[in-house]
């Protein structure tokens, strides 16, 4: 039962991240609005986040690859906050709209349910409580 919703659910994150890395091809300016200045190159950071979120979209949906690829994506859906934390902390619109306190706020509570959900599909184990004896 766990596997089979482990799988249902590696695979819905993973149209959904093919998807926006699509989207990132389709709109790239209202993704280069929120890449944050000291990075430069917004359309490169665009497009390379684009690639990724295809690619690791794929890796979710293959059996082989989805452990590998979950941990992946803990650590990138940290990397990519910095975005969203940007277009918090400067007021820059998203697609011509500006946030709301609150949407800001859940637009975090969905990152963080993002990499909790990465955590459970990786079986990530990070601390001395799992060790076997």
């Amino acid at each position: 039962m766990v596997q089979s919703s482990k799988f249902i659910i590696a695979v819905i994150l993973g149209l959904l991240m093919v998807y926006i890395g699509i989207h990132h091809f389709r709109n790239p300016q209202i993704y280069d609005d929120i890449v944050p200045s000291y990075l430069g190159l917004p359309r490169f950071w665009t497009f390379l986040s684009g690639v990724v979120e295809i690619i690791s979209g794929i890796g979710l949906m293959l059996k082989f690859s989805r452990q590998l690829t979950a941990r992946f994506l803990i650590a990138f859906y940290g990397v990519v906050y910095l975005a969203n934390l940007n277009m918090w902390m400067n007021d820059i619109p998203f697609s011509g709209s500006h946030l709301s306190q609150i949407g800001h706020s859940i637009r975090l509570l969905i990152q963080i349910i993002l990499i909790i959900i990465c955590v459970w599909i990786s079986d990530f184990k990070c601390c001395s409580l799992y060790k076997k004896k």
